[in-house]
């Protein structure tokens, strides 16, 4: 008896060393070899002021896998989403003048088995080449190539090379595997860019001319049935929410949600403008005035839950670029706001209206501090 229950005890011992050896395995990084240096160019330490740490998690049981490369900050700077990266905004204190890399990276590479293909940096690796280089027509060999490389560059928005694939595209036969995935890019590019794969793909479609005025006009009355009209509000605001994020063509989606953000602000401070009004709050007859003010508030804060409404879709589907700047620019609308809360009558019939304002402008500030958004230098939400 004893003998099993040494048995039992050493087996336990043994899954125990089992299980730390694995995740001793687990948190040591596997680090790729570097790929070769472009002599005074790209991956050449010598030349180098950023180092770019990739890091690939492909499954929680496996190991991390990560590269390092010694890239150069005007190249890196060619993509929107490093220039916003590296700006001035979101540096932190400079290094000690002994550090001979200023700047260090790290950017994590999501699971995506269609994009890594061929190995987990490849398309990375290859792309970010392409930002020191501009190299399109030798880079670029192959359908497969641009397959592996354009969600990349659109995930950094380096705008030169999505355009470069988008031409080959345009050029190359595809195969019926490599038209599924083209037809997953589509959606994330512009109108204008897309308008010939598009053609290619869906020939019906595109030959139709007014294809497009129809989508918005479709997604313009559902925005306004789910705001406006419906009486289960929270049900159809769901449902159309799900199209909004799910609808192919993020052009039209922006187009669409920008038109219904700048209409429902100018509801917003239409009424505000009225309830702030001097005219109102010097009527002779004070019965009429509270009337008067206790209506135009009620639809102040009405109409700004749907323009948060819209402020989360705008967000939900990254087309927040209008919002933000055109949020930050309400200079009339903030000194109505502050004509409102001079007052305590604003406590009794809309308590809530600064929660609401507050909420909007905390969503529009944490997606361009997040980088989910990109927001001009002078914008400021704060």
């Amino acid at each position: 008896m004893s003998l099993r229950k040494r048995q039992r005890v050493g087996s336990s011992g043994d899954l125990s060393s089992l299980d730390g050896a694995l995740a001793e395995e687990r948190s040591s990084p596997s680090q790729f070899r570097s790929p070769a240096f472009d002599p005074g160019g790209f991956n050449d330490p010598s030349f180098s002021d950023v180092l770019l740490h990739l890091q690939f998690d492909p499954d929680p049981d496996a190991p991390l896998t990560c590269l390092d490369l010694h890239v150069q900050s005007a190249a890196l700077c060619r993509s929107h989403y490093f220039a916003a990266l590296l700006s001035d905004r979101w540096q932190r204190p400079s290094a000690s003048s002994g550090d001979a890399i200023p700047h260090r990276v790290t950017f994590k590479i999501p699971r995506d088995d269609d994009r890594h293909r061929q190995g987990p940096f490849d398309a990375h690796v290859a792309v970010i080449r392409l930002l020191h280089t501009l190299d399109f027509s030798g880079a670029v060999a192959s359908v497969t190539d641009v397959l592996e490389m354009m969600p990349v560059a659109l995930e950094l928005l380096f705008e030169d090379c999505v355009r470069a694939c988008v031409r080959f595209l345009e050029a190359m036969p595809w195969t019926e595997e490599e038209e599924e995935r083209v037809l997953k890019l589509i959606p994330f590019l512009g109108e204008e860019e897309s308008r010939e794969l598009v053609a290619r793909v869906s020939p019906m479609v595109a030959a139709s001319g007014d294809w497009k005025s129809m989508s918005e006009e479709m997604l313009h009355g559902l925005i306004d049935v789910a705001i406006r009209r419906h009486p289960n509000v929270a049900t159809v605001k769901a449902f159309v929410a799900k199209i909004l994020k799910d609808f192919p063509y993020r052009g039209t989606v922006q187009r669409v949600l920008d038109q219904a953000f700048l209409s429902s602000l100018e509801t917003v401070k239409d009424y505000l403008g009225k309830y702030a009004s001097p005219d109102v709050r010097v009527a002779e007859d004070s019965d009429e005035r509270e009337a008067i003010q206790r209506l135009n508030l009620h639809a102040v804060m009405s109409n700004l839950k749907h323009f948060h409404w819209l402020v989360e879709r705008i967000i939900e589907v990254r087309v927040a670029d209008t919002a933000v700047r055109e949020w930050s620019e309400q200079e009339a609308l903030a000194a109505d706001l502050m004509k409102t809360f001079r007052d305590d009558t604003w406590k009794n019939i809309a308590p809530g209206l600064p929660l609401l304002v507050t909420r909007c402008s905390y969503r529009l500030a944490d997606a361009v501090a997040s980088g989910a958004t990109l927001a001009p230098r002078q914008v400021c939400l704060s």
